[in-house]
């Protein structure tokens, strides 16, 4: 299994993420379709997509994925569990999918869900963040992964509006086992509350259905990848407190 979905992120990496305008193009008809106010000109203030450079191809790193922040943390940045819980409701509302939620997932309590501490704030508005897949990482525990973390992050809201949103083909192939689920190892889950926080969101797509679910940071999940997000010279991040 983990030489099979490596060969394939490996074979269509050059198509794993779409160009910038397809992205841009998604962006703008779930902003009208979910009315979620992001204005024209911030579209046209959309920064160029970071291009990889020969160290981010040789680490893995497929292209720039596009996001966007909504909220307030209170502290100058977006709000990253909103910013997900948005996406994952534009998912809920879109006819032609199913979707299946973990009942232990509760966006709305901050005891039961978080952007891990440790995660680097994410910035207001649209930003760009390179994307590695997490297929070749189908072994390591979602604890181990973070501890060996230097410089990049796991996946938050990148990942499910990216699934959701800017890059549905990526779903589609989950479905058919192209690629592996993905573990979004940035946010945090308290099953039972309290904060108690000892598994991370995971989403997949299998039988045609899009499933939210979580898993135990210290379990191997065999299906789950644990895909990596890195910042060109943490400009996006940087910006978050300005």
């Amino acid at each position: 299994m983990f030489r099979f979905f490596k060969k394939r992120v490996q074979k269509n990496a050059s198509d794993f993420i779409l160009p910038p305008e397809a992205q841009i193009q998604f962006w703008r008809k779930a902003n009208r379709k979910m009315k979620w106010g992001i204005s024209e000109e911030e579209f046209m203030r959309i920064p160029n997509a970071p291009p990889l450079s020969a160290k981010d191809q040789a680490d893995g790193y497929v292209g720039a994925v596009l996001s966007y922040g909504f909220g307030d943390d209170g502290e100058g940045n977006a709000d990253a569990v909103l910013s997900g819980r948005l996406a994952w409701g534009f998912a809920q509302k879109r006819t032609w999918t199913q979707t299946w939620q973990c009942r232990y997932i509760d966006f709305d309590k901050k005891d039961h869900f978080r952007l891990r501490p440790k995660a680097p704030p994410r910035p207001k508005g649209f930003y760009y963040a390179k994307f590695r897949p997490g297929d070749d990482l189908l072994s390591p525990t979602v604890a181990s992964y973070l501890k060996s973390l230097s410089g990049d992050t796991g996946c938050g809201p990148e990942g499910l509006q990216m699934i959701t949103l800017s890059n549905p083909h990526i779903a589609e192939r989950m479905n058919k086992r192209q690629i592996a689920f993905m573990a979004l190892a940035d946010y945090d889950v308290a099953p039972y509350g309290y904060e108690d926080f000892f598994d991370c969101l995971q989403i997949f797509c299998s039988n045609d259905t899009l499933g939210l679910g979580i898993g135990n940071v210290d379990q191997v999940y065999p299906l789950f990848g644990i895909p990596s997000l890195r910042f060109d010279d943490r400009d996006n991040i940087q910006n978050a407190k300005t």
